[in-house]
């Protein structure tokens, strides 16, 4: 006897959750993109229609003493509106595709597995839906460019960043970032940072997967191999690089520069960088917002096909808080 569910002619799928209760999915697809999850901004998760982004900056505030009452300093209050825009996906997939993959998700990998994976299969087409806006919502965050050729898109860090007038720009190296300019280019970063600015706790160098894996490169002595003999990073790492180890040093942990943590943005374009507080880069979100909604809906008895519909709506937005505050190197 088969203990084969047919859910293409027994059971009915359809679903939906809409307002907060849509949350839980919502944030799964969200919040799960890389950035958002290892803490590289800050997350403003209930911004039902808009909200606005308060920085307070004074001058020299002690004074000399005397009997009567002087402002000693003007307070600045800088203001950056931030208004999530509305989003959709429209899916349909075909059960067939993914039931054998759920029944296995289901049973794990022996028939006695209580691994709290999902329990119906449309939640699990939402976890699926849900991982793949993670990914579009990763890159989103960095090069979206809301208006441009790409639907679907808010603007992202870098969009920000290049239009922000009081954002430090560094221009990037003609022919962009190699093992051999790596560090010289991440140090011309850091030059710029503002001193106000360095040794803060939250400080970070924001770098592409390309530059990240070009440093450890550089770190291991292959830049020194590729110039010429004789050149300054042959004579200061030589070629086996850190430890002498090579490559073989890096095991995929933590990497910093000139005492700043660096973070690896998984959605950044190949040769950008910037230099910014994890508190003065925000991704919001409305995750109890009315307008979200997340619907399954079984085609079955509608139509007699094996189509299952996803609608997932939502809202998102990126903005910088301070730009005088952020190094973009571009």
């Amino acid at each position: 006897m088969s203990n084969r569910i047919d859910l293409a002619t027994t059971v009915n799928i359809t679903s939906t959750y809409a307002g907060e209760f849509a949350g839980k999915y919502i944030s799964a697809a969200l919040l799960s993109s890389s950035t958002i999850e290892d803490g590289g901004v800050t997350v403003m998760p209930n911004v039902k229609y808009k909200t606005v982004i308060q920085r307070v900056e004074t001058g020299n505030l002690i004074a000399d003493g005397t009997c009567d009452f002087t402002a000693s300093s003007n307070v600045d209050l800088t203001e950056v509106v931030i208004q999530p825009e509305e989003f959709q996906v429209n899916l349909q997939l075909c059960k067939s595709d993914f039931i054998n993959t759920w029944e296995a998700a289901q049973m794990g990998f022996s028939a006695f597995n209580p691994n709290g994976l999902p329990t119906s299969f449309a939640d699990y087409l939402v976890g699926y839906v849900a991982g793949k806006v993670a990914s579009a919502n990763e890159t989103n965050i960095w090069t979206g460019n809301l208006g441009g050729a790409q639907a679907g898109e808010y603007n992202g860090l870098e969009t920000l960043a290049a239009a922000d007038a009081t954002v430090i720009d560094v221009a990037a190296a003609g022919g962009g970032l190699t093992a051999a300019n790596i560090i010289d280019e991440m140090q011309r970063v850091v030059d710029a940072i503002p001193n106000a600015l360095y040794g803060k706790e939250d400080l970070r160098l924001y770098v592409s997967n390309k530059a990240a894996k070009l440093y450890v490169r550089s770190l291991g002595g292959f830049a020194a191999q590729l110039n010429a003999a004789g050149s300054e990073n042959v004579s200061s790492k030589g070629g086996a690089g850190t430890d002498n180890r090579g490559t073989q040093w890096y095991s995929n942990g933590s990497l910093s520069f000139g005492g700043i943590p660096i973070f690896v943005g998984r959605g950044m374009s190949d040769d950008v960088m910037m230099a910014a507080e994890s508190s003065n880069l925000f991704f919001a979100t409305g995750l109890l917002n009315d307008y979200n909604e997340v619907r399954v809906i079984d085609m079955t008895p509608m139509d007699g096909s094996q189509n299952v519909r996803l609608v997932m709506r939502f809202t998102a937005a990126a903005a910088i808080g301070v730009g005088a505050d952020v190094v973009y190197y571009a």
